[in-house]
């Protein structure tokens, strides 16, 4: 039986327009598209919305994120970490490997989606991890179903630093995917971390961080991964890029979908500078290091002229109490899924920037780099993953507002000028106004390649 929606006068936002319309919904897909307001009465039985005075965009693909199940569900778990990114509008996420146990087998990641299939309130994938000596195992992945391959290039995270070459170049030379990669370099971290030990011994503080963590420990490995793609023909995608150091290897004389290495920048580079450290301290740190203003500058720079590509969230929650232990103890990483749309919205407010270009690096872009069929856009027969989100509606984040399961946000206390109101995944009205459908699960995403 057919379920069909009107959400009708909105300020539609989308492959680079802004204009007033209407989307017809149709069980799972967008059926049509108006530059008007069509006549309800002639479309059948129809739920209508009245959007007027309020954006409509396509759902957020937020290509990198942590929900930190299985194993470290004291943190989050895909639940609680999708339900907080529905709200958020994001419709579409893919998931990293360095869960307990983490993702570097085949089995493990089949595991995974089972998981998202029964938990996940947004539409799903999972990175593979690699190892020194997984190769065998990335040799299983379905390219159709599997968003990439994450190489930890620096910053050890259990048995996922990737430091063999022979390892590295059988990766990047053999990877059927996209090979996505965090790129600090361990040696330069360590070293730092050692001069810091030696001066200040145990009262080094977050404000440190990104002087450990710091510009030539970013550029050296992020070198090393554009080298090993160039020369293995790789289809790269780098990561939370921090530096401007780094935006000098990325191209912007090539359209998106014929680039081979690509760059995603995160919410917290974008909004936050290390003069943010003195009052943010802890909550605040992760890894690469939010740097200075001139780098952060760079990378909206960056993102303008078409050299980077991507906005994501690197969503990564953990307890508060964690996040209260002296630097050596303190877990990097930040819950943001929930706001990441209305942070871009606030600073492109403030940088007098087109919307249409939030639309662009944060859904557009991440289904060209992955290839994601039929989301990313408001388009006819695509899925409808659609967000409405009203401009003018202020919204102050609180504990008692946020629904990660670690119970904060960087962003308490703050007042955002935009509220996202409705969420449709796969033509369901997921989220509205503070209201789920709980039992609604979303869908794996599927690549065209």
């Amino acid at each position: 039986m057919s379920s069909k929606t009107l959400i009708k006068n909105a300020t539609i936002i989308n492959e680079g327009r802004i204009f007033q319309g209407s989307v017809l919904i149709d069980n799972e897909f967008i059926a049509e598209v108006y530059e008007q307001t069509p006549d309800a009465s002639k479309l059948g039985k129809v739920k209508v919305i009245d959007a007027e005075f309020a954006y409509l965009l396509p759902g957020i693909i937020d290509d990198q994120v942590h929900f930190r199940e299985p194993g470290l569900t004291h943190k989050a778990e895909i639940l609680t970490e999708s339900r907080a990114a529905v709200a958020g509008g994001i419709t579409s996420f893919m998931e990293m490997p360095n869960t307990n146990p983490q993702t570097t087998t085949a089995e493990l990641l089949n595991e995974k989606f089972r998981l998202g299939a029964r938990q996940s309130m947004a539409n799903f994938s999972f990175y593979m991890g690699a190892t020194n000596d997984n190769a065998d195992e990335l040799d299983k992945i379905d390219p159709r179903k599997v968003c990439g391959i994450k190489v930890f290039m620096g910053s050890s995270t259990g048995n996922m630093l990737v430091d063999d070459q022979h390892a590295l170049e059988r990766i990047f030379s053999q990877a059927k995917t996209l090979v996505a990669t965090h790129c600090e370099d361990e040696a330069t971290i360590k070293a730092n971390l050692e001069k810091f030990k030696n001066e200040l011994g145990e009262n080094i503080r977050a404000e440190h961080h990104p002087q450990i963590r710091n510009h030539e420990a970013c550029l050296l490995s992020s070198q090393r991964a554009v080298e090993l793609a160039r020369r293995n023909n790789t289809r790269l995608h780098v990561l939370h890029l921090s530096t401007a150091d780094e935006t000098k290897l990325f191209d912007n004389t090539l359209a998106l979908e014929k680039k081979k290495i690509t760059g995603e920048v995160c919410v917290h580079h974008l909004w936050f500078t290390d003069e943010d450290y003195k009052e943010k301290q802890n909550l605040i740190k992760w890894n690469p290091a939010v740097k200075g203003l001139a780098d952060r500058e760079q990378l909206w720079k960056s993102l303008l002229d078409n050299t980077l590509d991507v906005v994501a969230t690197d969503h990564a929650p953990h307890l508060l109490e964690e996040k209260r232990n002296s630097y050596f103890s303190v877990p990097s990483g930040g819950p943001l899924v929930q706001h990441s749309l209305q942070a871009m919205t606030d600073a492109f407010r403030a940088r007098n920037l087109p919307l249409h270009l939030l639309v662009q690096w944060m859904c557009h872009n991440p289904a060209i780099c992955f290839n994601v069929s039929r989301r990313g856009y408001i388009r006819k027969g695509y899925f409808a993953d659609l967000v409405i989100l009203n401009p003018s509606k202020k919204h102050t984040i609180s504990k008692e507002n946020v629904l990660y399961k670690c119970g904060w946000s960087p962003f308490e206390g703050h007042t955002f000028s935009s509220t996202p109101t409705h969420t449709f995944i796969n033509g369901e009205l997921v989220y509205e106004n503070g209201r789920f459908a709980e039992n609604f699960r979303g869908k794996p995403l599927e690549f065209e390649r």
